[in-house]
């Protein structure tokens, strides 16, 4: 099969592969062994280092690139593959813009998540209250039987007093008259009365 490259095993350090990458492509170039771009910018994806070459430029992100740890690379790749795209769309802030409409979604989120735990804990305050408000009030106003229905308590009766006993007023000690005594007649007085006739 002609005119296409296989892939070639070699040392770790050894970069290149089999066709040319997307900077080389773009950039009309031979793709060496060596090229910093070939495993991070695929032919297949030419758009991406596009945008990173229009904004950062192929030498910038080729030094950028080699100052950052082997094991580290692919993530800065894509990383700036990120920050181009943002730049395109928003040339005055950038990633800025992103970051802080992120952080307001996440001070909006959390102001919201404050004002429902806030509710949720005025309702537990609530429940708590009436929780301990239902039995006094059940004590007073009476106690529900087995068949659900609300049985008023009768109010608790106080002791009543015996009625005294009602004393006439003595009669005033100016009256004229007083009452006659009235007592039975005995023998010996009708034996006094006969003895003043006859004796």
């Amino acid at each position: 099969m002609a005119g296409i490259r296989r892939p070639m095993s070699g040392p770790p350090g050894t970069l290149n592969t089999i066709t040319p990458c997307a900077a080389c492509k773009l950039l009309r170039r031979r793709c060496a062994q060596e090229c910093p771009f070939s495993p991070y910018f695929s032919p297949h994806e030419p758009h991406k280092f596009a945008s990173v070459h229009k904004v950062f430029g192929a030498s910038n992100v080729s030094k950028m690139l080699m100052e950052v740890p082997e094991s580290q690379r692919a993530d800065a790749a894509n990383s700036l593959v990120y920050e181009a795209n943002v730049r395109l769309r928003d040339p005055v802030y950038g990633c800025m813009g992103a970051i802080s409409a992120l952080q307001q979604q996440v001070q909006a989120l959390q102001s919201e998540l404050t004002a429902v735990r806030s509710a949720i804990l005025k309702y537990k305050q609530r429940e708590a209250v009436a929780t301990l408000i239902l039995p006094s009030n059940s004590q007073v106003a009476g106690f529900h039987n087995s068949s659900g229905v609300s049985v008023i308590a009768p109010p608790p009766q106080t002791p009543s007093t015996p009625p005294q006993p009602t004393v006439a007023p003595p009669p005033p000690s100016s009256c004229v008259f007083s009452q006659p005594t009235t007592r039975a007649l005995e023998y010996s007085d009708i034996e006094n009365e006969n003895n003043s006739y006859f004796g």
